[in-house]
């Protein structure tokens, strides 16, 4: 793997420590009050009489996470491991307030709470798509991406915590909905130890899965400087087919615009059986992390870890109902006609410095992540639009030249995009003691985030304007289209019609502060925080295309085919928080959290006149979009019960998403390219439930639940913009051309409409019974339940999916269906063995978690079918 040069720098430091071996006498561990080095423990379940307490650090202190008053959920290492948790999918299950649009691993964007306005796919969303609004976090270094959360496999982990709600204050922008935290084990000064783990298993209908992962701590000078290192690998048999499929033109396609081309017979029938296979979708996760502790002295110690994954997901995740020629598909079929794939990698170094300076804490924590995205998808079924066909044929005054007899070339189209980013964060923290009845935190913060992104849609079938080409069309041949110029001199590839050589990005700067005081202590606290923030935000490069300009003139002719971006911006603000907390008893907790979040605006690719009525634009595409905001209402309380026994927990909420962002693909009325802007507000009103009962000493029974009420509050329309426009300053009504005029829905929804993505309800439930047999032998068996309500793919007043074969936009709305999912597993361990048998999806359940025509056909994105199998154990 490619080392950093910031990694260079920091292991260099470490070098200068001479390292030697000592005895085995054990010393004690450094004081940390980092949020990174911290490693609370958590009693055996198999041997615990009561629930335990798991400590978390969501407001930047340890804390036990009955003390804290927001809504979040915690999952140790070993619950991680007893539930075969090490990706998302398999955790998003038991978090009963998020949902997850995933179009494959690696690619797909968290919601909490119902705040969505719906997901496009992935084609450019490295340039295009909005920034998230939920924040995910590799111990303290930031992982958002637009549309592509960071698919971290899970093992070796501390715990892993969610945290719901606004968290603007300590988290900054993107921790708008929330914050999903993955917090990695830390080297152990003291003990040297390890494990290995190793999995096989069988996908129904599917190719074998088999995963294998070692731990190792050494302590190199016990109680002064250890190390911890894990690699790990993980592959999951494909188990959709792509179906062999023809793929024949019809008069129909591109609105009857191919008709002509029929009628001549200037269209052949081509197939994909050169691609065709069965579970064409596998994936493999392989990394490794490694980090080192140093304690300096009793105040001070020094973190640093390097982490590298690398995602290989072949083919695709998604699934046709309708195949390309029309054709009713079965159970986890597709018709694809290229190759695809995404591989996705990056390298994270990250470092932690904690101390004392008298009685103040101090934490500096900072982190550079590389990213590498190569992602193919298929898009052929494009072709069936008019926009499609444009780039195929020629002859008429459909496709890209008119010249000739009508004739259409290979439909066959695909995109590619290749990104690569880099991510540096610093962080620098003070804190008064924990037992300060007065206590305050306060904190600098710098980021620097950049994206580059290549994004090829390669549709374009025409053949190009070679030497030889080109001299058949000057002596009456079939046209030639010259290659695309992303800029003078800069020639794309033969088949590329559209795409951007663009970078985004953008630093911030911001300072924070929280404040608590103990009203009545160990009864009654106060809790007041602020961050303000300053973005420096941009947005370079150029958007190319193919114009009829192309048309037989030599490849390299640069006629201008391009949008040149070279937009900057600032923003800056303050967003604050606030907390009553009220012990009534010791092991009874109600609070009121105000919190507020935001996440960062963005930029258009271009400024184009659309939405034409009577041949003139009524609509100019904005350079930018500004930052939403929300704020949450909340209130809520946690308890024990029975000597600990009984865990029950609580929480109603109200926020209020103001100056949402929404993003519009209509190439019909609003262009062939995505654009975002600020509309509408949404209101959320809702509450969840969480409870733990040790029901015996080792019978143990886990569940939560949400009901949610979203809806929007305000639609505002899209306004005529252009000066000098008949209707300038009013709701655009009407488009289309003269004579064929046509009403044009407000696209940005309905008041009291379901915004995406936001089921009415989620619940689960587990049951989990431990015990011991025989010499020594302890065993387990467990059962989990998960149900997901039916939600929209998109907002109302979009059109609506249901019986559409004729897809000329990537937003049509889906209503995806509810489901249940069933688990379970058995082990027995012994010594340091162990070995069990787990089964997930156990009752097959092939339901869409992601619904859309972002491929211009229908497609679904199915749950993993039911997997069953055998993880074996060693520890020591």
């Amino acid at each position: 793997m490619k080392i950093n040069p910031i990694t260079c720098a920091v292991l260099a430091a470490l070098a200068v420590t001479r390292v030697s071996y000592a005895d085995d006498t054990v010393q004690p561990a450094p004081t940390t009050p980092s949020t990174s080095a911290a490693q609370p423990a958590k009693p055996d379940a198999s041997s615990a009489s009561t629930l335990g307490t798991v400590t978390v650090t969501a407001q930047h202190t340890a804390q036990d996470m009955q003390d804290v008053p927001i809504t979040l959920q915690a999952f140790t290492g070993t619950t991680l491991q007893q539930l075969n948790v090490v990706s998302f999918d398999d955790l998003i299950k038991y978090l009963p307030n998020v949902t997850f649009a995933a179009n494959g691993p690696g690619q797909g964007n968290i919601y909490m709470r119902g705040l969505s306005t719906g997901f496009l796919g992935n084609q450019s969303s490295a340039s295009i798509a909005p920034f998230p609004n939920v924040a995910v976090y590799l111990d303290d270094q930031s992982m958002q991406f637009p549309a592509r959360n960071l698919d971290i496999y899970m093992v070796d982990m501390e715990r892993l915590e969610v945290l719901e709600g606004p968290q603007g204050t300590l988290f900054g922008g993107g921790a708008e909905a929330g914050a999903v935290r993955y917090i990695t084990n830390k080297p152990n000064l003291n003990k040297t130890s390890g494990s290995a783990e190793a999995s096989v298993g069988v996908t129904d209908g599917g190719a074998p899965n088999n995963s294998a992962n070692v731990v190792l701590n050494l302590p190199l000078i016990p109680g002064t400087l250890a190390v911890r290192g894990v690699i790990y690998h993980d592959h999951e048999g494909g188990y959709i087919n792509n179906v062999p499929s023809t793929y024949t033109r019809q008069s129909t396609d591109g609105g009857g615009a191919m008709a002509p081309y029929v009628a001549a017979g200037g269209t052949s029938v081509i197939n994909n059986y050169s691609v065709a296979q069965n579970n064409w979708n596998p994936v493999d996760y392989q990394g490794a992390r490694l980090s080192a502790l140093w304690k300096i002295n009793d105040d001070w110690n020094f973190l640093i870890a390097e982490s590298y994954q690398n995602l290989d997901a072949k083919g695709q995740s998604s699934t046709y109902p309708i195949g390309t020629d029309g054709q009713t598909l079965g159970t986890d079929q597709i018709t694809s006609f290229v190759p695809a794939w995404n591989n996705d990698h990056f390298t994270n170094t990250s470092w932690t410095l904690n101390g004392q300076i008298g009685d103040l804490s101090l934490v500096y924590t900072g982190g550079y992540t590389n990213r590498h995205i190569s992602e193919q998808q298929d898009y052929t079924n494009y072709s069936r639009s008019a926009g499609g066909m444009y780039y195929q044929c020629t002859g008429t005054s459909a496709g890209l030249s008119s010249a000739g007899k009508p004739i259409c070339y290979s439909p066959v189209g695909y995109w590619n995009d290749h990104v690569n980013s880099t991510h540096q964060s610093h962080e620098l923290r003070l804190s008064t003691p924990e037992d300060y009845r007065f206590r305050v935190i306060g904190g600098l913060y710098y980021e620097d985030f950049n994206i580059d992104d290549h994004m090829n849609f390669n549709y374009k079938t025409i053949p190009s304007c070679t030497p030889q080409n080109l001299a058949n069309a000057v002596a009456g041949g079939y046209p030639c289209v010259a290659n695309a110029m992303s800029s003078p001199g800069v020639e794309m590839p033969d088949d590329t019609a559209f795409g951007e050589v663009e970078q985004r990005g953008y630093k911030q700067e911001a300072a924070f502060a929280s404040l608590s005081y103990d009203i009545i202590p160990e009864v009654l606290t106060v809790t007041g925080g602020t961050r303000y923030y300053h973005y420096s935000e941009w947005q370079t490069g150029t958007e190319f295309y193919t114009t009829t300009a192309q048309d037989n003139v030599p490849n390299g002719t640069y006629v201008g085919n391009d949008t040149v971006m070279n937009y900057h911006k600032t923003y800056h603000g303050f967003k604050s928080r606030a907390n009553v907390v009220w012990h009534i008893t010791p092991n009874t907790m109600v609070y009121y959290t105000f919190s507020q979040g935001f996440r960062p605006g963005g930029f258009n690719r271009t400024t184009s006149g659309v939405a034409k009525l009577d041949g003139e634009a009524q609509y100019r595409k904005p350079i930018s979009y500004a930052p939403d905001t929300l704020t949450n209402n909340e209130i809520g309380f946690k308890t024990t019960f029975f000597d600990d026994r009984l865990m029950l927990n609580g929480s109603l909420y109200d926020m209020r998403w103001d100056n949402v962002q929404m993003q519009f693909f209509n190439p019909l009325v609003l262009g062939n390219t995505t654009f975002a802007v600020n509309g509408p507000n949404y209101k959320v009103d809702g509450g969840e439930l969480q409870f733990q009962a040790r029901l015996t000493d080792g019978l143990t029974l886990i569940g939560s639940g949400s009901l949610n009420h979203a809806k929007q509050t305000t639609s505002p329309c899209l306004i005529d913009n252009i000066p000098g426009s008949p209707r300038y300053n009013e709701c655009i009504i009407q488009t289309g051309a003269v004579g064929a005029e046509t009403s044009f829905a407000n696209p940005f929804g309905e008041i009291g409409s379901v915004p995406a993505f936001s089921p009415r309800s989620q619940y689960n439930m587990r049951l989990r019974y431990d015990w011991t047999f025989g010499d020594g032998f302890k065993a387990f068996a467990q059962v989990g339940f998960n149900h997901t309500g039916s939600m929209y793919n998109q907002p109302a007043t979009y059109p609506s999916g249901s019986g559409v074969t004729d897809i000329t936009t990537v937003e049509l709305r889906y209503l995806q269906a509810g489901y249940n999912t069933v688990d379970a597993s058995v082990g027995v361990a012994k010594d340091n063995w162990d070995v069990s048998l787990y089964g997930t999806n156990l009752t097959d359940n092939h339901a869409s978690v992601f619904t859309s025509s972002a491929q211009f056909i229908e497609s679904e994105v199915p749950i993993r079918p039911r997997v069953i199998g055998l993880k074996v154990g060693f520890k020591f």
